[in-house]
């Protein structure tokens, strides 16, 4: 029966010598548990672990110049007029001057869409897909914005154009399932990829998703579409893993994910996580306004930097990187 290793992660000052480095970042670990499905999991010290626990430890290399030593912000730019909480609030000039802000505001990476992946969103044409995107990005750059700028796109096309507009990575939210020419695009062309956990497309995957096990479902989806991407040639230390927070998964799926989120550092990559003013957070926070559920995101990403996740996808970028300076200097022990 296959073996999993969730580090159970820390990040205070007072450290054992015998702790283990989590993925070369701010967190570390004496325990992991241990997960087989069908079995309750065991909590076990690490250095009993029969297994190789290299992935966890492992430092991440470089992804478009970003180092994953310290935890990063993604910015979000919808330029699409149907999006969950922002619709039509951005294009032309009002887009780049957001890209500007949130750069300002100490985005790391902006994400750039044209298309909405919101529950029960209609597929956008490709040619008005790159209308909305690549002019932005190409406005970005000549506002002298070097901050790297990934694409949010299923397909090919989208981003080959947003690429050559000056776009550094692509993030499918489709695991690179939908367009079979994206993958060997981003292998050509040298892109590093976001790859993302969803069940089902944007337009249905609302409807009554359903999991053997979700958390070892996604991992297992993850690890699969890794080995996939690596086989058509993009290398593995160039692939951030996204475990597709509110895609096709009801409340309890999501918090399932997001109680063992440092499950997927097993994989081997950075974990990116969006959660950004979803569904889930006006549920439990009890805010039906999603432009209102700031608060809650950051207390989500919060809870996630304490598992060690590297990077955070939000819309409220200033809310973002204040609170994570603040919990570095006051749970992490750091500064900078």
């Amino acid at each position: 029966m296959k073996q999993y290793f969730r580090p159970l992660v820390q990040v205070g000052p007072a450290r054992p010598d015998a702790a283990l480095t989590l993925a070369g970042g701010w967190g570390w670990f004496t325990h992991v548990e241990v997960l087989e499905r069908g079995r309750a999991p065991v909590v076990t010290s690490a250095d009993q672990v029969h297994g190789d626990l290299d992935a966890l430890t492992a430092s991440r290399a470089a992804i478009a110049g970003l180092g994953w030593d310290t935890p990063h912000v993604m910015g979000i730019l919808n330029l699409t007029p149907d999006s969950f909480s922002d619709g039509g609030q951005h294009s032309g000039d009002a887009a780049t001057a957001h890209a500007v802000q949130m750069v300002q505001d100490g985005a790391a990476m902006i994400d750039v869409g044209g298309e909405s992946t919101r529950p029960g969103a209609e597929t956008v044409d490709p040619q008005d897909e790159i209308a909305r995107t690549a002019p932005v990005i190409e406005a970005i750059r000549a506002a002298g914005i070097d901050t790297p700028v990934s694409i949010d796109t299923r397909k090919a096309a989208v981003a080959a154009a947003a690429l050559d507009a000056g776009a550094d990575v692509v993030n499918d939210v489709a695991g690179f399932t939908y367009d079979a020419a994206l993958a060997p695009l981003c292998a050509y062309r040298g892109a590093p990829v976001c790859v993302m956990h969803a069940q089902g497309d944007p337009a249905t995957m609302h409807h009554d998703p359903h999991y053997d096990d979700v958390l070892l479902d996604v991992y297992d989806y993850l690890d699969a579409r890794i080995t996939a991407l690596t086989d058509q040639g993009i290398a593995r230390d160039q692939i951030i893993a996204d475990p597709g927070i509110g895609f096709g998964k009801t409340l309890d799926h999501n918090m399932a994910l997001l109680n063992r989120l440092s499950l997927f550092h097993g994989l081997g990559v950075p974990i990116l996580l969006g959660v950004s003013r979803k569904r889930f957070i006006g549920t439990l926070g009890n805010e039906p306004d999603a432009a209102r559920r700031g608060p809650g995101s950051v207390g989500v990403a919060l809870a996630a930097l304490g598992q060690g996740v590297q990077l955070i996808r939000a819309h409220d970028v200033a809310l973002h990187t204040q609170a994570i300076a603040l919990w570095r200097a006051s749970v992490a022990h750091r500064s900078s």
